[in-house]
């Protein structure tokens, strides 16, 4: 379970952070390179430094267009995009001066999830029903129950002892494909058989994180789904704000009442 929404400024500051901290090296490496570069044209050092000024300039224009669409004001596609390239680069670094603050990895993916949410709900994606995928982890399912729905969610009784039948009848409702998988390899051959124009993806903190970034720039709500009897078992999610995520995603004239 999650105590508390988490905060999207933790990840802010941590990319702004290692934004710096690229910058920093950049420059130390520069330093290194000027005897050197000088030896071989005068010109070669002001211009190497020149690129990687841009290069660090860029990182926080990219962070500057995050903020921006946090703070609610439009953010034009190209920006977008942006950002999310500079999300990716820096994610890595992001994780680890996390780390060296004391800071869990934990909250910094659910602080990841909330910006990634942030940015796609800001693009006011709509799409038809039959192109948004539900894709969620296998252990939604009851762990004694008899019928494989890896493979097709229909193999589902609606017994409404977990999750499943709950999905079932949501798909059914809306018109969405839902896809049950076991893992990242079964999930991408979901989404490469499906072709979808958006995802909504039920999973942890580790698992959404590396399913965003893995099919980015197809756009990705992250729903966290909820442990009460610890991870990767038995697990659950709020139905009412899968439905509600489905309902901001689909275009009005599909929409089953």
């Amino acid at each position: 379970m999650i105590a508390g929404r988490p905060k999207k400024r933790l990840f802010i500051i941590l990319i702004t952070l290692a934004a710096l901290f690229m910058g920093l090296a950049a420059y130390a490496v520069w330093r290194v390179m000027v005897p050197g570069l000088a030896q071989i044209h005068p010109i070669l050092p002001a211009l190497i430094g020149g690129i990687f000024l841009l290069l660090t300039l860029g990182l926080f224009v990219g962070i500057a267009g995050i903020v921006l669409a946090i703070l609610g004001l439009p953010t034009i596609r190209f920006f977008y995009f942006w950002a999310w390239n500079v999300i990716n680069l820096l994610y890595p670094i992001a994780l680890f001066l996390g780390k060296a603050m004391h800071i869990s990895k934990h909250r910094t993916e659910q602080s990841f999830i909330e910006v990634s949410n942030h940015l796609v709900r800001q693009q006011h994606i709509r799409v038809p029903a039959d192109r948004l995928m539900i894709l969620t982890p296998h252990c939604l399912q009851l762990d004694t129950c008899p019928f494989k729905v890896t493979r097709d969610i229909h193999n589902c009784h609606q017994c409404g002892r977990c999750g499943v039948g709950d999905l079932l009848a949501l798909s059914n409702k809306y018109g969405v494909h839902v896809y049950i998988v076991t893992g990242g390899t079964l999930a991408r051959q979901a989404v490469k058989k499906v072709r979808p124009k958006a995802i909504l993806a039920v999973a942890c903190e580790r698992d959404l994180t590396s399913g965003i970034q893995d099919v980015f720039p197809l756009p990705v709500i992250g729903v966290l789904n909820q442990r009460p009897n610890g991870p990767c078992f038995n697990t659950c999610v709020d139905m009412k704000q899968v439905e509600a995520e489905i309902r901001s995603f689909i275009q009005e004239e599909d929409t089953h009442e």
